[in-house]
């Protein structure tokens, strides 16, 4: 196969077709770390997702005016195929790798102006995962740990940090009269702060944490 003249004739195609699919599919694990370098990164990868229909197209057509006779150009349009409908269907990838970190005992999250997305999301394990999409993408991790109605959230890992690091949050309750908003989590940067930024709690589970203590 790898003497084939169509395989060497496409194998930048190739090439890229295999690495398009393998940074949509680890997105998880790198799109945190971009910032601001985010946007025209996607840019790009969407310019190669466009790229890769219009090559499915030429593909399709030269099939066509070939007649059908190399079936190896059939392969070749099946790996594109699959390729641009497994994107469009999961753009997120095919596995979801969140679900590895553990089970969700509080969600909280808001969108702000110009559609920023502030997520918050405390694991079972007593970890958390902090991520920011906002003309750009950031995220925080680290631990936490939970007093009374107040989270503290420590040891962050090194990595590409949003501008306001909060030591910790409070759980207030919700001021709108909605059954899919469960409270208030409230963001202090530190003692003196405010607490101006808000994330609305759509799933509270802390309880659980309770439960296993209990079990001990």
């Amino acid at each position: 196969m790898a003497n084939n003249p169509l395989i060497q004739r496409n194998k930048i195609l190739i090439i890229t077709i295999l690495v398009f699919f393998l940074l949509v599919n680890s997105r998880y694990f790198w799109e945190g770390q971009l910032g601001f370098f985010a946007v025209p990164f996607f840019i790009v990868l969407a310019a190669v997702y466009v790229g890769l229909i219009v090559s499915l197209l030429r593909q399709c057509y030269l099939r066509v005016a070939d007649r059908f006779s190399d079936k190896r150009r059939l392969m070749l349009i099946a790996l594109l195929l699959f390729v641009i409908c497994i994107t469009y269907c999961q753009p997120s990838g095919l596995i979801d790798f969140d679900k590895f970190d553990g089970k969700d005992v509080l969600v909280a999250e808001r969108e702000g102006a110009a559609n920023c997305l502030t997520t918050v999301r405390l694991k079972e394990d007593y970890t958390f995962h902090e991520r920011i999409g906002c003309f750009g993408i950031w995220e925080r991790r680290g631990t936490y740990r939970v007093v009374n109605d107040t989270i503290y959230f420590e040891h962050i890992l090194p990595g590409r940090q949003p501008d306001d690091n909060y030591a910790f949050a409070v759980i207030k309750p919700s001021k709108f009269h909605n059954s899919k908003i469960l409270g208030n989590l409230v963001m202090y940067s530190n003692v003196a702060d405010t607490g101006s930024t808000e994330l609305w709690i759509t799933n509270n589970n802390l309880k659980r944490l309770e439960d296993k203590k209990g079990r001990r």
